[in-house]
C-alpha cells in the first residue's frame, strides 16, 4: 500500500516536473519559446483540446472511452457552419443548437454503452464514422465560409492580452474541476470507474452517470467544435479529424488513470500544457510533422505504460 501511494505521489508531482524541464530545454533551443507572445499562442494553440479534454476525464475516470471526440467537433464544425452561411440563422442560436447536438450525440453515446451494452471503444467508434459521413454529406465534401461580423471573435478574439480561447479553456478545467470535487455526481465518477460493483450496490445508478459523463463528453467536444470553427473560420469536415488521439493524450499524460478510478483536473491542465510545449517547440525547432506525431506516440506509450506499473504495484 505504502508503494502505491508513493507511486501516486510520484505521478503526481512529475507531471510538472516534465513540464519545467521541457520548458527549459526548449529555451534553451530557442529562445524564442519562453516568448510572451508565444506562450500565449502555444496556449491558444491547445485550447480546444483542454476543452475537450475536460469530457474525456469523466469519460477515462469511469474505465471508458471516448473516441468520437474529434468527429463531434468536426460535426459541429459543418452544422455550425451550415446553420450561420447556409441557412442564414442567427449565429447566437446557430451556436446553441450546435452545442445541444453535440450534447445528444454523447446521449447516443451513453445510451448505446448503458442501455445497449456495447463496449464503449465500439460505441463511438460507431458513431465516430456515422457522423462523419454524415459530416461529409451535409458539406457535400466542401469547406464553409462567410461567416457573420463577430463570430470570429470567438476563437481569435482577446481579453486584454489573454486569448479568448484561453479563457474558456480555463473555465472549463475550473467548471470540470468543481464537477469532481464538489458534486455528489463528481464523486459517483471516481466510485464507478474505481469499483462498477461496489457503486452498484451502494445505490448509484450507474446507468445514469454514464449518460450524464457520455452527455458531458460530447457538450465539452461541442465548445471546442464551436472554437476550432471560429479560430479557422471556415467549417471543414475533416477540421478534427484524429484530434481525438491528443485529447487522449492530454488526459492520460496528465495523469488520469487508463482503468478509471483516479486522477485530478489539475494534472489534466499539465498534460495539456506538455502537449502543447512540445508541439510548438518541436515546431520552432523545425522537426518533421512525422517525427512529431512519432514523439508524442511514444509520450502517450510511456504515460499509459506508467499507469499500468503502478496498478501492478497497488495488487502486489
Amino acid at each position: 500500500m505504502n508503494n502505491s501511494k508513493v507511486m501516486y505521489q510520484i505521478k503526481d508531482k512529475a507531471i510538472w516536473l516534465v513540464l519545467i524541464v521541457l520548458v527549459i530545454a526548449f529555451t534553451v533551443a530557442n529562445p524564442r519559446f519562453i516568448n510572451p507572445d508565444n506562450l500565449l499562442t502555444l496556449l491558444r494553440q491547445v485550447a480546444f483540446y483542454g476543452i475537450a479534454s475536460v469530457g474525456m476525464m469523466f469519460v477515462i475516470l469511469l474505465g471508458d472511452i471516448d473516441l468520437s471526440v474529434g468527429t463531434i467537433m468536426s460535426f459541429i464544425n459543418i452544422i455550425g457552419a451550415y446553420m450561420m452561411v447556409n441557412m442564414g440563422m442567427n449565429m447566437y442560436l446557430a451556436c446553441a443548437l450546435s452545442m445541444v447536438a453535440a450534447t445528444l450525440i454523447g446521449v447516443l453515446n451513453g445510451f448505446m454503452v448503458s442501455t445497449v451494452g456495447i463496449p464503449a471503444i465500439i460505441a463511438t467508434f460507431a458513431t465516430q464514422t456515422a457522423f462523419n459521413g454524415l459530416a461529409y454529406i451535409i458539406c457535400g465534401g466542401m469547406p464553409i465560409s462567410g461567416f457573420p461580423d463577430g463570430f470570429t471573435t470567438l476563437g481569435q478574439g482577446y481579453v486584454g492580452i489573454v486569448p479568448i480561447p484561453v479563457i474558456i479553456m480555463a473555465v472549463c478545467f475550473a467548471i470540470g474541476s468543481f464537477i469532481l470535487n464538489k458534486t455528489y455526481f463528481g464523486r459517483y465518477f471516481y466510485a464507478v470507474g474505481g469499483n462498477i460493483e461496489a457503486a452498484k450496490l451502494s445505490g448509484i445508478r450507474v446507468g445514469a452517470v454514464k449518460y450524464l459523463v457520455f452527455a458531458l463528453s460530447g457538450f465539452f467536444s461541442g465548445l471546442a467544435g464551436l472554437v476550432l470553427l471560429s479560430r479557422t473560420n471556415s467549417g471543414n469536415a475533416s477540421a478534427a479529424k484524429g484530434e481525438e488521439f491528443n485529447v487522449i493524450t492530454c488526459v492520460v499524460l496528465g495523469g488520469v488513470s487508463i482503468s478509471g478510478g483516479s486522477g485530478k483536473m489539475s494534472g489534466v491542465i499539465a498534460g495539456t500544457c506538455i502537449i502543447g510545449a512540445l508541439r510548438n517547440g518541436m515546431v520552432l525547432l523545425n522537426i518533421n510533422s512525422y517525427v512529431q506525431d512519432i514523439v508524442l506516440g511514444i509520450v502517450l506509450a510511456f504515460a499509459v505504460g506508467f499507469d499500468c506499473i503502478q496498478k501492478k504495484s497497488q495488487q502486489n
